[in-house]
């Protein structure tokens, strides 16, 4: 899996993202380019704003027990795949707007680097390690930069 908090794959993952414009078409999926990039978002909303609520603890303990191993794992996602409520996004955005926001999510990331994520906790599946970050951050960004063929 490529490392996020190397500036250089941060760098590739940026270029990856100016090749988009407000009309790329999906190659799968529903959710168009401005809706894509929201829902790429909501990731780092979790961590850098305090908007999203934590699930209750039913529901985290689901999330950890069913959902974690797919998330942080190196395995791909599939085409398709189902997401989480707090992920879709049904409504119009402002497609350089949220390009903007997730160039500074990911920039932001980046510059606090493997050892700040470390053991830090998610919003939805407690303490992972860098590498779990990592893995989450950069699958969740390729799959849907790969969706939109960049």
């Amino acid at each position: 899996m490529k490392n996020i908090f190397d500036l250089k794959e941060t760098n590739i993952i940026i270029d990856r993202l100016d090749k988009l414009d407000a009309y790329a078409k999906p190659q799968w999926g529903k959710m168009s380019v401005d809706q894509m990039l929201a829902h790429c978002n909501v990731t780092y909303e979790m961590i850098y704003e305090p908007k999203q609520v934590k699930p209750n603890p039913f529901k985290k303990w689901m999330l950890k027990a069913i959902v974690k191993p797919y998330v942080v794992s190196e395995k791909p996602y599939k085409k398709n795949s189902r997401t989480a409520p707090e992920f879709v996004i049904s409504d119009s955005k402002n497609f350089e707007q949220e390009k903007q926001r997730l160039i500074e999510y990911i920039k932001k990331t980046q510059s606090l680097g493997s050892a700040y994520f470390n053991n830090k906790p998610s919003h939805s599946f407690g303490k992972l390690t860098s590498e779990e970050w990592n893995n989450l951050f950069y699958k969740h960004l390729d799959h849907h930069l790969k969706q939109f063929g960049v």
